[in-house]
């Protein structure tokens, strides 16, 4: 039982470090370094609050069904153990999903802009900086990525 415990630690560990994002207007991926990037400017129309889903990762569901296994084959003996640890695996790794996306949920703006052309865009990222309507805003654009800032 001690290693069970060990075990949700350490999935516990890894779903932390997941959370890191890269869906915020300040961080950017490695990658993006030293890449010219567009910048257009204009004016905050509206801002809406929407949920970022959490990651989808093969980790939570692997952690909890090992998890999960390890409990139910403590149950019984014999061929029931055997049946026990297949169900737990089963609903531990459904659990250990579902807790991978809750905990690495965010919560986000949707920042609609009114370029200076004339032209509005909307953009959704991480709420990690307050915009709000009026606002003089910069988007940041690269071949994949797009990001507002001030």
């Amino acid at each position: 039982m001690q290693f069970s415990k060990l075990l949700i630690v350490a999935i516990l560990s890894i779903l932390t470090v997941a959370c890191a994002s890269s869906n915020s207007g300040s961080v950017y991926k490695r990658d993006d370094a030293r890449k010219v990037q567009t910048v257009k400017t204009g004016v905050v129309e509206s801002v809406r609050t929407v949920k970022l889903e959490g990651t989808k990762s093969p980790v939570g569901t692997i952690g909890g069904g090992a998890v999960g296994g390890i409990a139910g084959s403590s149950i019984g003996g014999g061929r029931g153990s055997a049946i026990a640890a297949v169900i737990g695996a089963i609903a531990g790794g459904l659990a250990g999903s579902a807790l991978e996306e809750g905990v690495t949920r965010k919560d986000g703006l949707e920042i609609t802009v009114k370029l200076d052309g004339g032209s509005m865009v909307a953009i959704v990222q991480e709420a990690d900086e307050e915009f709000k309507p009026g606002d003089r805003v910069r988007i940041v654009e690269n071949s994949d990525t797009s990001r507002v800032t001030h």
